[in-house]
């Protein structure tokens, strides 16, 4: 009986570690597979460009403030017990989210002195966006966040590349945009996106974007441009799964001289990378629309140690149809 149960364990044990093994197979050919993927992808097209096919992400804080920017503790602020700049608290609209609510820190993206140089009566406006951020950013909104704006908000996007079209397709807002390495007219109107028509210099790929409509912001601290603005985006490889993205931007509307940002892109590598939906036009409704509501929906929240609670308004007249075109 004792040798029936020590054979019957026997079995047990190899087949375990027969299983075991199979699985371990598995899982390294599979890991194997995708490096070998990874390896396998072109660094280069059928016509000789680099190859940015796929999807991409920015890794840093642009979408904040383009500009170098202390941490702070909340997007939204106030005077604190102390009327000091550094004592300033989160406001009512973000200070039951507590650290979630903060703005992480940044060495910042414009390049040169890293100053964005506005002409004295524009830079009155962007303190003013600044200060009425909720209100004025497009991008609570859920409009069509404008480049260079898509290109480094915190959402992936993908790249499908052609010899006379590069096809862009961003998660946020369903924007997308096309590159022209061809001739093609100009849009009927001014866009959100703008015009963009590309060229290869080498193997960097240069694109001019204009025919803008001058209501994007350039991030959420209130940066802005006009109408005029005119945009030279330069886009190198740095390696297969990274690209040096350089945008200049002219409007002299706003700006005293033109001035330009650069960060890295990095290709995402899971194999299963895709650019899923953000539908924040749906996210967005009840902020957008909830106080045109015959009886208010949204009106008190509880925790355990804060209530929120929400007064909806409706400005009057034609001030109503201003925050809505903003």
């Amino acid at each position: 009986m004792m040798g029936n149960r020590s054979r019957v364990s026997t079995v047990v044990t190899a087949l375990a570690a027969f299983s075991m093994g199979a699985v371990l197979s598995v899982a390294m050919t599979s890991t194997a597979s995708q490096g070998q993927d990874q390896a396998a992808r072109p660094a280069e097209t059928p016509d000789g460009r680099p190859n940015f096919n796929g999807v991409w992400q920015a890794l840093n804080e642009a979408h904040w403030d383009l500009e170098a920017h202390e941490a702070l503790p909340g997007m939204v602020m106030q005077e604190g017990v102390y009327p000091y700049e550094y004592a300033r608290v989160p406001a009512a609209p973000v200070v039951a989210l507590g650290a979630a609510a903060g703005v992480p820190g940044s060495i910042g993206v414009v390049q040169g002195d890293g100053r964005i140089p506005y002409r004295p009566e524009a830079l009155q406006v962007k303190q003013e966006n600044g200060a009425n951020w909720i209100d004025r950013d497009p991008e609570l909104k859920c409009y069509l966040p404008g480049t260079p704006r898509a290109m480094y908000m915190p959402y992936p996007f993908q790249i499908v590349q052609g010899a006379n079209k590069i096809h862009m397709n961003f998660a946020f807002s369903n924007a997308a945009r096309i590159i022209h390495l061809d001739e093609v007219d100009l849009p009927p109107d001014y866009t959100y996106m703008g015009h963009s028509v590309g060229r290869w210099e080498g193997d960097t790929l240069v694109v001019e974007v204009t025919d803008f409509n001058g209501k994007n912001w350039l991030d959420r601290a209130g940066n802005f441009h006009s109408e005029a603005l005119r945009l030279t985006e330069r886009y190198s490889a740095i390696s297969p799964d990274a690209i040096w993205y350089e945008a200049t931007i002219e409007d002299p509307e706003i700006f005293t001289e033109s001035w330009s940002i650069a960060m890295p892109l990095y290709r995402r590598l899971e194999p299963n990378a895709t650019v899923l939906d953000y539908p924040c036009i749906e996210f967005a409704e009840e902020f957008m629309y909830g106080n045109l509501r015959r009886e208010q929906l949204v009106r008190r929240w509880e925790g355990e140690t804060i209530i929120v609670e929400i007064t909806r308004k409706i400005p009057p007249g034609d001030a109503l149809h201003e925050w809505y075109r903003r």
